[in-house]
């Protein structure tokens, strides 16, 4: 694992932090790699029930390095550095089988805001700023910004962000729907980290099911997202934690849940 990502895991909770503070955490290919390993391991760990990622230093993560040679210079193939290093990690969240919590704890800007938008639940910071910095030196949104912003905030917000670019506060990012909640500074590593420890607790099979509905409803129709729902939740009636939810409701207790 890279120094460029740290990973801190406790009661089944993995924190992964962006750790490159004195650039913001702006995105290299040392923290690529981190990124993709940590989550990789929070994958298959199966003492790992849940995720907070955040940032190092006073942002959670500025975008791509502009100081790295191949972005100066432009000798690249863009395309292909897309597909090979970004994608995979976009891709890797939206899938990953355990609940992912955003503590956005300073600026989100370009790649580092679409990071945010794909976790499952992203707390931020009051101080916290979101930026659809691309076209301000250029270029397009990507890392999926541009599938995720019209769905969060709709399509007349979305198009304004992107082509104006302009700063959005924490205030005003929890007004239009990009986050869930807003966390004094000083709060929000406790605030994420009570949150994920919540969702670790929980029926963590069933979470897993529910983002993979919520991914193929994206691409799907009523009839046929009803179908998905059918499908996934013969999985969860299945689960030895369904059995345990109904016999806790039916007892009066509180439920003990095993990811099972």
């Amino acid at each position: 694992m890279t120094d460029a990502v740290l990973t801190r895991t406790a009661n089944g909770v993995t924190t992964i932090t962006l750790n490159r503070p004195d650039v913001l955490n702006a995105i290299d290919d040392a923290l690529l790699a981190g990124l993709r390993d940590a989550l990789l391991d929070a994958k298959t760990d199966d003492a790992v029930r849940a995720v907070v990622l955040t940032g190092a230093g006073r942002g959670f993560c500025a975008g791509a390095d502009l100081s790295a040679d191949a972005m100066r210079t432009g000798r690249t193939d863009t395309a292909q550095s897309l597909r090979d290093r970004y994608h995979p990690i976009v891709l890797a969240m939206r899938q990953l089988p355990k609940p992912i919590v955003a503590a956005v704890n300073g600026p989100a800007a370009g790649a580092g805001m679409s990071l945010a938008l794909a976790c499952d639940v992203v707390l931020a910071a009051e101080t916290a700023t979101f930026l659809q910095a691309f076209t301000r030196i250029g270029l397009i949104p990507d890392c999926g910004s541009t599938w995720f912003l019209p769905r969060l905030v709709g399509e007349a917000r979305a198009r304004a962000m992107i082509l104006l670019a302009d700063r959005i506060t924490a205030r005003e990012a929890l007004d239009c729907g990009l986050v869930w909640r807003l966390v004094p500074e000083e709060a929000l590593a406790a605030e994420a980290g009570a949150i994920a420890a919540r969702l670790a607790a929980m029926p963590t099979r069933a979470l897993a099911l529910a983002k993979q509905a919520l991914v193929a409803s994206a691409g799907q129709g009523l009839a046929d997202q009803l179908e998905t729902e059918a499908a996934l939740q013969s999985q969860a009636f299945a689960t030895e934690d369904f059995r345990e939810g109904v016999d806790a409701f039916l007892t009066k207790r509180p439920p003990r849940f095993a990811g099972r």
